[in-house]
């Protein structure tokens, strides 16, 4: 069987947690939860870096520095993740889903204005499959309109737009570290902030509401509840096993290019023939080859090509229903404009095996299948 994900582990994972548990500090901001922040800080040029147990914790800190209150309304695309919208509902927002660019599968910017009201509190764009939505158009609509922008960056680490690290544009963006995703620590996330006027209270929300942060670098004498917040802070345990994957990131990246880059030649031909379309990247993104899908006719074909590559040992899976579609999203949303794209593309796409250590074989086998589905259909 070639699965659909292997987390990805390097060669220091289990020295770099012995060192922890000898170490002793195996509680949150531990000696490797510094030094998975100042990696990211360097690698995006993010002032500010806060490890999270999830990119689900990193989306909820950004709604509460956002200060998103009842009836407030936050913008965002349909087809992403339920924690994308779940971060916002809990602080009582209403969410307004928008169609998605059929071409990458992320939101349409040019439908961000009509969806705008004297309630809307924040823009929410996701970046799907590591690819950066048009963020020029977004940045300039949500300064015209004094606007937050929140990044769901959970599949973005090593991406950019224009130069740019993705997650790195709004005034929060939000990275995930979850088995599925390039680097993992397993369960976690981070949250980069874009502001330094946000720092002090997210650093207070993130240690429960208190500034322990400040008590522990000297700056006061006790710590208290200062304001609301949770327990954000991933164990050091964790970090150390995402550290020993950053330092081998660039070999990862590489590795997953590599692969991505043999799927998209080696099935160009069947994109050529109109049997299936192929992932698009803009000129002005760079991808970190998150993820390799297809695009088929329809629903009936995803099913019945899936079934197919099953019984050949390949594990290929499709993605979100979007969320509009979903009891709590007609609860807690709408959906503004016309869904032309969302349901339409979210049935047609197919999500092939990806993951650091696919082998060029394992590809060519997984390119073998397809050809001969499509030869036999």
């Amino acid at each position: 069987m070639i699965p659909f994900n292997i987390p990805a582990l390097v060669d220091k994972e289990k020295i770099y947690m012995k060192q922890a548990l000898s170490d002793g500090r195996i509680s949150g901001d531990g000696p490797f939860t510094k030094k998975c922040s100042e990696w990211i800080e360097m690698k995006t040029g993010t002032e500010k870096v806060l490890l999270t147990t999830s990119c689900t914790h990193a989306l909820e800190m950004a709604a509460l520095l956002a200060d998103i209150k009842e009836g407030d309304e936050v913008i965002m695309p349909s087809y992403t993740f339920v924690s994308t919208a779940n971060a916002f509902v809990l602080r009582g927002a209403n969410i307004v889903f928008i169609d998605i660019r059929p071409d990458t599968m992320n939101m349409d910017e040019t439908l961000i204005e009509n969806a705008i009201t004297s309630k809307t509190k924040a823009i929410v764009p996701v970046h799907y499959a590591g690819v950066g939505c048009e963020m020029k158009t977004i940045m300039d609509i949500a300064r015209n309109h004094d606007l937050l922008v929140i990044e769901d960056a959970a599949q973005s680490v090593m991406a950019t737009y224009e130069d740019k690290a993705l997650g790195t544009f709004g005034h929060f963006g939000c990275y995930s570290f979850h088995a599925t995703k390039n680097y993992s620590m397993g369960e976690g996330g981070a949250i980069l902030i874009g502001d330094e006027s946000y720092l002090e209270r997210a650093e207070i929300i993130r240690e429960k509401g208190t500034d322990r942060s400040k008590f522990l670098r000297g700056q006061v004498d006790k710590y208290s509840w200062i304001d609301i917040g949770s327990s954000y802070l991933p164990s050091d345990l964790n970090a150390a096993l995402l550290y020993a994957q950053l330092e081998a990131a660039d070999e990862i990246n590489a590795s997953r290019l590599d692969r991505w880059h043999q799927y998209y030649s080696c099935l160009n031909h069947l994109q050529e023939g109109e049997r299936i379309k192929l992932p698009y990247i803009p000129k002005e993104c760079k991808h970190n080859a998150h993820m390799f899908y297809i695009k088929v006719k329809n629903l009936e074909e995803r099913n019945s090509l899936a079934i197919y590559l099953k019984e050949k040992d390949v594990s290929a899976v499709f993605h979100y229903v979007p969320l509009h579609s979903s009891l709590a999203g007609r609860r807690y949303g709408r959906f503004e404009g016309k869904d032309r794209h969302t349901t339409k593309e979210s049935e047609c796409l197919l999500r092939l095996p990806m993951y650091f250590g696919l082998s060029e074989k394992e590809v060519d086998y997984v390119v073998a299948c397809i050809e001969a589905y499509y030869e036999n259909s």
